[in-house]
């Protein structure tokens, strides 16, 4: 069903979970503006959903790490025509022992996964609120639910992630703005690649979902303006059982997890 939704923003919308939301967006028939660093391959989207859907695209290439592109992209949440639905996806991850990360890389997360998603969230809440209406999905993740060693400052943006939307969810509840947080298990995207894991196979090909499957129940979620969903059967288990093991215990499987993915 189409989303209720004529106009969105999504950032990391180059690949992975972004892409498939943009694209399903897309194909609901909404207008999109497509945010990542990559501006070639926003292109590319943008040119293919025009031809596939006939729908209105922007292409805004943006460093949200960077203040004066995150400001660019701020400006233009609260700009003509109008956002009412913002998908923050943008996010980065690094892997290894804490003390051997370099801290700029570290702050670098920090900057996109908490810092950029707070400052556009606040972008767009305001105009969302003035007219009644709007949108907003939070990718977060399972990490979010439990200590993750060798993922520490990841899992603690994402924990941020997950408390900051159902915070807003409920202080919103009344005004017409649906704010919604995603949390993904393991997802085939560049995501793992790119953290610097470096075997992933060790986990069977039943844990993993795909990005377009978890975008689906993501999108679902959002126009039924739910405050969280965690896509996928397997992960709507292990999410339970999560609310309900020990604290010690979950760090140290996690941790034993991480391990593995580092062999």
């Amino acid at each position: 069903m189409p989303g209720p939704w004529t106009r969105a923003l999504i950032t990391g919308a180059s690949s992975g979970i972004g892409r498939a939301i943009a694209t399903q967006i897309a194909d609901d028939g909404a207008a999109v503006v497509l945010v990542a660093r990559d501006t070639e391959r926003l292109q590319a989207l943008a040119k293919d959903l025009r031809g596939r859907n006939g729908i209105e695209t922007e292409v805004l290439t943006a460093d949200l790490t960077d203040p004066a592109d995150r400001n660019r992209v701020e400006d233009r949440l609260s700009a003509f025509p109008t956002i009412d639905a913002l998908v923050n996806n943008a996010g980065l991850g690094t892997y290894g022992e804490f003390r051997t990360l370099e801290p700029d890389g570290e702050e670098r997360e920090i900057d996109l996964n908490v810092t950029a998603l707070v400052r556009l969230t606040r972008a767009a809440v305001p105009g969302m609120v003035e007219r009644g209406c709007g949108w907003i999905l939070n990718v977060s993740s399972m990490a979010s639910l439990q200590p993750t060693p060798l993922n520490a400052t990841y899992g603690a943006t994402k924990a941020f992630v997950t408390s900051f939307s159902e915070s807003l969810h409920e202080e919103l509840r009344t005004s017409g703005v649906k704010v919604t947080a995603v949390l993904p298990g393991f997802t085939r995207t560049e995501f793992q690649e790119r953290t610097g894991v470096s075997n992933t196979g060790g986990m069977p090909d039943f844990v993993w979902q795909s990005a377009e499957d978890c975008a689906g129940e993501a999108i679902a979620a959002l126009a039924a303006g739910r405050a969280i969903v965690v896509p996928g059967s397997l992960n709507k288990v292990a999410a339970a059982l999560s609310g309900v093991a020990p604290r010690a215990l979950k760090r140290r499987i996690v941790g034993r997890m991480a391990v593995r993915f580092g062999d």
